[in-house]
């Protein structure tokens, strides 16, 4: 029995959007579940569009993701090259075949004609298939077309008659009905293979053993069925995995957050935080578990747990997956992450070791390492601006202040258990506790209502600094 070999094929012609990237994530998963092969092929024959920056940019997002594949650009094997701009003598190989067993034929149509055959059918009421035109020319006639310069692709030509049966392993028995599509394009007139044409012939001489693809891939299957039939390539076995939409189940588009996997990277996202919630999007493992490892993932993958539903992006559910990784992490496995994001004025006031300790503080709450300014306010160092409501928690209680300033200047060792029993000592010299005793000191020293645990930011804030806060707040008594 030959072995598991999947690809993902993206074309260099914009980033990598979530749907792509799940498509990739599906792969990836179901080859290293059954110790298969994970093939990374680019399919850059659009010319006008793919660019080398491009692909270089979805490199580095599938590497990010750790998505490494096994056969690909930069891991040369046994079925390279990886890019179809290198295999364009392979694809016309191919087609002259068919073109010499009466399987395929050249066509001399211009756009224009194509355009007005297919307006004249839709007229008709008729499916606006090519209508075999070229196909009944002979020798004589094809060679007074090429003496014309007009444009010559190969067309395929397709037998009618007979429906074709597809047992996807996600979407059950498919039918394509008989009449669904005419003669297609394999080589087009400027030398470069459709879509279809080249993806059948590269699937079938890489030994693909299973598509793994966007349910939106599913019109062009049949085309590649015919492609394979008449080639005498062995079928591939076909999962086309649901569609993403939006939260309010349109097409997901960037008016619904951060689409493509650059921006997820740049906003601060942990690799396998996204990993996690892009294997949510139509598939659920069987315990019900929403938090998994990539190793969890790998282990529990299987085609049979993918839904025919559509997944549904929603960015708060993804902030809450994130969230849980960044909660469990911690600074051990997330500071040296969140360190760019931390604001020049904090990273110069505090040492490497406080800043861990503040990230382990603050990550309780953040779902990406770019909101953690949002969370630092509470340990910015000197007297807040005091205003408003934080202005009037902190007026009546003066003599609060001046004892707190007593007990906290003279704590022999500031850590966390004198300064707690200093700040409750004032309290019950002054019969104040809870909120009544929390409050204006945390209004106080951070100019804020709520926030981390309050006596953690007066212990890394340090003495001096917390005394010159009380000391300010006393005296805006009036």
């Amino acid at each position: 029995m030959r072995g598991i070999r999947v690809r993902f094929a993206p074309s260099p012609t914009g980033y990598l959007h979530v749907g792509g990237a799940r498509t990739a994530l599906f792969n990836w998963l179901f080859a290293r579940h059954e110790s298969g092969t994970f093939i990374l092929r680019i399919e850059d024959t659009d010319v006008d569009r793919s660019s080398e920056d491009l692909e270089r940019q979805m490199i580095e997002d599938l590497t990010w993701l750790g998505l490494e594949w096994d056969e690909g650009p930069g891991r040369e094997g046994d079925s390279g090259p990886y890019r179809q701009s290198e295999r364009l003598s392979l694809y016309r190989g191919f087609a002259d075949r068919l073109v010499t067993e009466g399987k395929a034929y050249f066509c001399f149509c211009t756009d224009d004609e194509l355009e007005q055959k297919r307006e004249r059918m839709l007229r008709e009421g008729k499916p606006p298939h090519y209508d075999g035109t070229c196909r009944r020319l002979g020798e004589s006639q094809r060679e007074e077309r090429r003496s014309e310069g007009r444009p010559e692709s190969i067309r395929f030509i397709v037998q009618g008659g007979d429906e074709h049966r597809l047992d996807d392993l996600v979407r059950g028995e498919v039918i394509f009905r008989p009449g669904m599509v005419g003669d297609f394009v394999l080589i087009r007139s400027n030398g470069l293979p459709t879509y279809n044409f080249a993806a059948a012939v590269d699937d079938a001489t890489m030994g693909i053993t299973h598509v793994i693809r966007g349910e939106e891939h599913l019109s062009n299957t049949l085309r590649q069925m015919m492609i394979y039939e008449v080639l005498d390539f062995e079928l591939p076995l076909f999962a086309h995995i649901p569609l993403i939409l939006g939260p309010d189940r349109s097409k997901l588009s960037k008016r619904h957050g951060a689409p493509n996997i650059r921006d997820f990277h740049r906003l601060g996202y942990p690799a396998e935080a996204l990993v996690n919630y892009l294997a949510f999007l139509g598939w659920s493992p069987p315990d019900g578990r929403e938090i998994l490892t990539i190793a969890e993932l790998i282990a529990g993958f299987t085609l049979e747990r993918v839904s025919k539903a559509p997944g549904i992006f929603d960015e708060a559910k993804l902030n809450w997956v994130s969230a849980q990784h960044i909660r469990a992490g911690g600074s051990k496995r997330y500071f040296e992450q969140t360190l760019p994001y931390i604001p020049d004025e904090l990273r110069a006031h505090y040492s490497e070791e406080a800043l861990a300790e503040i990230f382990a503080i603050v990550s309780e709450n953040l779902a990406c390492f770019s909101r953690v300014a949002d969370e630092l306010a509470p340990f910015y160092p000197g007297p807040p601006e005091l205003s408003g409501e934080i202005l009037d928690l902190v007026r009546g209680n003066g003599a609060l202040f001046d004892l707190l300033i007593e007990r906290l200047g003279a704590v022999s060792e500031w850590n966390t258990g004198e300064i707690k029993k200093a700040v409750n000592g004032a309290g019950k010299e002054l019969q104040v506790k809870g909120k009544a005793l929390y409050m204006p000191i945390r209004a106080a020293v951070t100019g804020l209502t709520h926030g981390p645990d309050l006596v953690s930011i007066l212990r890394i804030r340090g003495r001096e600094d917390i005394l010159a806060s009380l000391s300010t707040a006393g005296c805006r008594e009036t």
